[in-house]
């Protein structure tokens, strides 16, 4: 989503200022058939394959099960940092965080849409859990929108 449009649809996305990472990512093949690969670090390549409840063969990776992997470790980062910063690192040494990534029909739109639920296991301090969603990127990015910028290379 560019900014001008989130602007015009009432949103106001979240921007990053002095970036401290970027990653890099190649989908090349026949889209959600095809493959994923990332030259950072230690470097991934992923074939993909369209799920079996949506008429695939269901033998790779999907995009969904990336952004649940990711989104759960993000969450988890958070969390610990949250808790580091407030004195209550305990309290999350033993958390375990379960994402359901949902993708279907959206109500209002065309194309498919999101849902995701988190489940947090181990860590019985809501403030803390609720903090930790807070500074997620992946949470802040779904809930304000993030920028997006789409170009020809």
């Amino acid at each position: 989503m560019s900014a001008l449009f989130a602007r015009s649809i009432g949103l106001t996305c979240l921007t990053c200022h002095d970036g401290q990472y970027t990653a890099h990512a190649t989908a090349s093949g026949q889209g959600r058939n095809g493959q994923v690969t990332s030259d950072d670090d230690c470097g991934l390549q992923l074939r993909l394959a369209m799920p079996r409840s949506l008429g695939g063969k269901g033998d790779g990776q999907n995009p969904e099960q990336l952004f649940a992997m990711g989104y759960a470790a993000c969450f988890l980062g958070a969390m610990q940092l949250v808790a580091g910063q407030t004195g209550k690192s305990e309290a999350v040494k033993n958390a375990t965080v379960h994402t359901q990534v949902h993708m279907g029909q959206p109500e209002s739109m065309d194309g498919f849409g999101l849902e995701v639920h988190i489940q947090v296991e181990g860590v019985d301090d809501m403030e803390l859990i609720e903090a930790g969603h807070k500074a997620c990127p992946y949470s802040r990015a779904l809930a304000k929108g993030a920028v997006v910028n789409v170009t020809k290379k």
